[in-house]
C-alpha cells in the first residue's frame, strides 16, 4: 500500500512540480493563497517546482525499488516537511491561522505526512 501512495503522490507533486516549471505565472494565479503571499517571481516559482520535482522523483524511486529508494523518499519528506514548516509559520503570522491552515492542508501539510509516514514506516531496520 505504501508504494501505491508513493506513485500517486509522485504523479500530483511532479504535476505540481512540472506546472510550476513551464507555466510559472498560471501556477501562480492558479493555486489558492499563493498571490496573498507576495508578489509574483518567476525565478522562485522555478526553483520550488525543481523541488517538488526532485521529492516526486524520490517518491517514485521508493514505488519501484523500495530498499534503494529509501533514502532518496526521506530526501524528498524532508523538503516537504520543511516546506511545510514554513507554511505553519506562515500561518501563526496570518490574519486568519486556521483558514490558512485548511486552505493549504490538501496541497501542503497531507502530501508531507504521508511522505513522512511512508519514510518512517518503510525505514530500514538493521540487524
Amino acid at each position: 500500500m505504501t508504494r501505491i501512495i508513493a506513485v500517486v503522490l509522485a504523479v500530483i507533486l511532479g504535476g505540481n512540480g512540472l506546472f510550476m516549471l513551464g507555466a510559472p505565472l498560471a501556477w501562480y494565479d492558479a493555486v489558492p493563497g499563493v498571490s496573498s503571499t507576495g508578489a509574483f517571481n518567476p525565478h522562485f516559482v522555478r526553483d520550488i517546482g525543481a523541488a517538488y520535482l526532485v521529492a516526486a522523483l524520490g517518491l517514485a524511486w521508493f514505488a519501484w525499488r523500495p530498499a534503494q529508494g529509501w533514502p532518496a523518499l526521506t530526501a524528498g519528506a524532508l523538503f516537504l516537511t520543511l516546506h511545510s514548516g514554513v507554511h505553519l509559520f506562515d500561518a501563526s503570522c496570518s490574519a486568519s491561522p486556521l483558514g490558512d491552515l485548511i486552505r493549504d492542508f490538501p496541497g501542503v501539510f497531507l502530501p508531507t505526512l504521508l511522505a513522512a509516514g511512508i519514510a518512517f514506516v518503510r525505514r530500514p531496520m538493521e540487524s
